[in-house]
């Protein structure tokens, strides 16, 4: 068990948490979480079941520092990208009732991590695209959405035909919380772009990018691959 009394003080340091809030998740008090994390206090199995489930990952990932480092900065990826859905629904859904395609939606999503990629060398998100027959898509895109519907920020349709998915906000979506002003402008700009176009437009746009006609199917896109690109075919 030495690895857990690094680890916790690893995880309050990434998570930004003090003490306090860490002896609250345990469920122990503030001068015994203390004595954990010096190594002279003993952590029971009941309270790293409880932490890892505030973190949403196993138990037994507390116990290696590496595993759960990458987790944690998956988990952080997330985070951002969800901010980054809920503005692009905000600024690309229809002006009418604020809705938008499921796919039309992750493209947009796309475009900004690559395009933002184009222009700072580095995404927005941090996450890992995979060519999939409808688009380049994080693997994480089908939890964000589905976790934002659970907890009510976002509401999922079939449209009038019954032939696409659409999603908008609802009145609980939370603030926008993780992004910069750069990263929200700039969202915008592409959202501004893409607004009155049909989701086949968007779809045909990134199959014509390097991205995606460099790869295989089900391979991950390196971001490297948008700089190839022309300036106005990036979004």
């Amino acid at each position: 068990m030495n690895t857990i009394y690094k680890q916790l003080k690893l995880i309050r340091g990434a998570k930004g948490l003090s003490q306090e809030e860490m002896a609250e998740i345990l469920g122990v008090s503030r001068p015994t979480y203390a004595e954990i994390e010096k190594g002279q206090g003993e952590v029971t199995v009941s309270s790293l079941e409880k932490f890892a489930k505030y973190l949403g990952v196993s138990a037994g990932l507390l116990l290696s520092a590496d595993d759960f480092r990458a987790e944690l900065d998956t988990n952080k990826a997330v985070d951002k990208y969800k901010s980054m859905l809920l503005y692009a629904i905000e600024c690309g859904g229809d002006d009418k009732d604020g809705r938008i395609t499921k796919t039309k939606l992750a493209k947009l999503l796309y475009l900004a991590d690559f395009a933002w990629f184009y222009k700072h060398l580095k995404p927005m998100s941090g996450l890992q695209y995979r060519r999939l027959n409808y688009g380049p898509v994080p693997d994480q895109y089908f939890r964000a959405v589905d976790e934002l519907a659970e907890e009510n920020k976002i509401g999922i349709s079939t449209s009038t035909k019954g032939d696409a998915y659409m999603i908008e906000l609802t009145e609980s979506s939370a603030p926008k919380t993780g992004l910069t002003k750069e990263e929200m402008s700039f969202i915008s700009d592409i959202c501004k772009k893409w607004k009155n176009r049909n989701t086949k437009d968007i779809v045909a746009f990134t199959h014509n990018q390097l991205p995606w006609k460099l790869c295989r199917k089900d391979e991950f896109i390196p971001y490297e691959l948008i700089i190839q690109e022309d300036p106005e075919h990036v979004f």
